[in-house]
C-alpha cells in the first residue's frame, strides 16, 4: 500500500513539475511540428558539408551555455553573446544551399504533388519527343528516371548538371561529338542531374544477344533501383522502354508517352505484363 503511495506521488510530483495539467490538444501538435521540422532539417543536411556546420555552430551554443551556467567564464560567454546578432546572418550564408533545398522539398512535398502533377506530365513529355528525335536520327540515347530510390552513387560517376529538362539540352548532350554523349543522363524530377554517367551492367545470362551495352545497363541500374530507363539504340533507332529489369521494345512516341504517364499513376511493369514484350528469353 505504501510503496502504491510513492509511486502515486512521484507520478503527481512529476505532472506537477512538466505543468502537464495544462497540457492541451495545441501543445501537442505543436510539440510534433517542431519535431517533424528538426527531423527534416537533419535529413536534408544529412551527409554535406552543412552537417559539419551544424555542428559546430550546436557546439557554440552549447559552450555559451556552460558559460552561463557556472558563471565564472565570463571572456567567453562576453565573445559569444555579442556575436550572436551577426551569428543569424552567417547561418544565413553559410546553409544558403540547403535553405533554397530545404524550401523545394517543401514544394515536392506528397500533399502537394496532385498540384505539380501536370508539370511532370509535361517533363515527360520533353523526354517522349527527345527519344522520338534521336530516334529518327538513329542517335543512341540513356535516360534515367529516379523514383524513389535515390540514383545519388550514379550521379557523382558523371559530370553534375542540375540543369532544367528539355528537349534541346537532352537532344544537345547525346549529339555525336559531344563531349558528354557516352553514358546515361539521369533526370531527378524535371531536372538533368548529371550527364556521362556510369550504369551497372546486368548480369542476366539469359539475356538476347540482340541488346547491347547500352540496354544491359539500363536493364542493370533498373535491378538495382526502382528507375525508369528510356533507351534509344543507335544501329536500329528502336525506342525501348526499362523498368523493373524487365524491357520493352519497339515503342513509338504515343506508346511511350502512355508507358511513363501510366507509371506516374503509379502502376507497375507487373500491372501491363501482358502489354510488355520481354527480351529475357530473346526473339
Amino acid at each position: 500500500m505504501n510503496n502504491l503511495i510513492n509511486i502515486k506521488d512521484l507520478i503527481t510530483y512529476f505532472t506537477a513539475s512538466l505543468n502537464l495539467q495544462n497540457f492541451q490538444f495545441s501543445d501537442a501538435f505543436d510539440v510534433l511540428i517542431v519535431a517533424v521540422v528538426i527531423y527534416q532539417v537533419l535529413l536534408l543536411i544529412r551527409g554535406t558539408r552543412a552537417m559539419q556546420m551544424a555542428i559546430g555552430v550546436g557546439l557554440l551554443i552549447f559552450i555559451y551555455y556552460l558559460a552561463t551556467l557556472g558563471g565564472k567564464l565570463q571572456t567567453i560567454q562576453t565573445i559569444i553573446s555579442h556575436s550572436f546578432p551577426y551569428l543569424m546572418f552567417a547561418i544565413i550564408a553559410l546553409f544558403a544551399v540547403e535553405i533554397r533545398r530545404g524550401l523545394a522539398h517543401i514544394g515536392k512535398n506528397p500533399l502537394l504533388r496532385r498540384f505539380s502533377s501536370n508539370s511532370i506530365l509535361e517533363t515527360y513529355d520533353e523526354i517522349v519527343l527527345a527519344s522520338t528525335s534521336l530516334a529518327s536520327q538513329r542517335i543512341g540515347g540513356l535516360i534515367v528516371l529516379e523514383r524513389d530510390i535515390g540514383l545519388k552513387n550514379y550521379i557523382e560517376s558523371g559530370v553534375a548538371l542540375d540543369a532544367q529538362l528539355s528537349f534541346d539540352l537532352l537532344v544537345t548532350i547525346f549529339s555525336p561529338g559531344a563531349p558528354l554523349h557516352d553514358g546515361a543522363v539521369i533526370i531527378q524530377k524535371d531536372r538533368i542531374a548529371a550527364a556521362a554517367c556510369f550504369l551497372p551492367l546486368t548480369v542476366n545470362p539469359r539475356l538476347s544477344k540482340e541488346l547491347g551495352t547500352r540496354h544491359r545497363a539500363a536493364i542493370g541500374v533498373t535491378e538495382e533501383s526502382d528507375a525508369v530507363v528510356v533507351v534509344v539504340s543507335e544501329e536500329t533507332g528502336i525506342i525501348s522502354l526499362v523498368v523493373g529489369g524487365i524491357i520493352e521494345r519497339g515503342l513509338d512516341g504515343e506508346l511511350l508517352r502512355d508507358r511513363l504517364h501510366s507509371i506516374i499513376e503509379g502502376q507497375s511493369i507487373s500491372d501491363k505484363s501482358s502489354q510488355f514484350s520481354s527480351m529475357l528469353e530473346g526473339r
